[in-house]
């Protein structure tokens, strides 16, 4: 008896364990909000640090669905776009969408839309 209780002990004293590191890696992504009007981003440069991050777009009065396209700077043909940063869906007329979660390193990155379009835009991981 003594032994299954030891063993039982064992058992719930590693699920706990277990458990609270399962909960210690979840990484927690920060919601960057940008806005789109007819032909352009209302944020023209965005900073950010090292970090994962989910991308939300709203289209405001634009008049046809938008996109978000993000990808290192001087790389922006669709080969090397950041494909996790795309919208889950085109985002319709005054709604909002989000892209996946998105890991960025330091660097230089631009963020444009080619379905509204819009210049392309500064983005800078520190």
């Amino acid at each position: 008896m003594k032994k299954l209780i030891a063993i039982l002990v064992l058992f719930v004293g590693f699920s706990i364990t277990t458990q609270a590191q399962n909960n210690m890696m979840k990484t927690t992504a920060k919601t960057v909000s940008l806005e789109q009007t007819k032909g352009e981003f209302t944020q023209k440069s965005i900073t950010l640090s090292e970090g994962t991050y989910v991308f939300e777009i709203a289209n405001t009065d634009v008049g046809h669905d938008v996109g978000f396209v993000l990808a290192p700077k001087g790389k922006t043909d669709a080969a090397n776009h950041i494909k996790s940063a795309y919208v889950t869906e085109v985002v319709k007329n005054n709604t909002k969408g989000h892209s996946k979660e998105v890991t960025l390193t330091k660097g230089t990155y631009v963020y444009f839309c080619p379905l509204n379009p819009t210049p392309q835009y500064t983005l800078v991981v520190e």
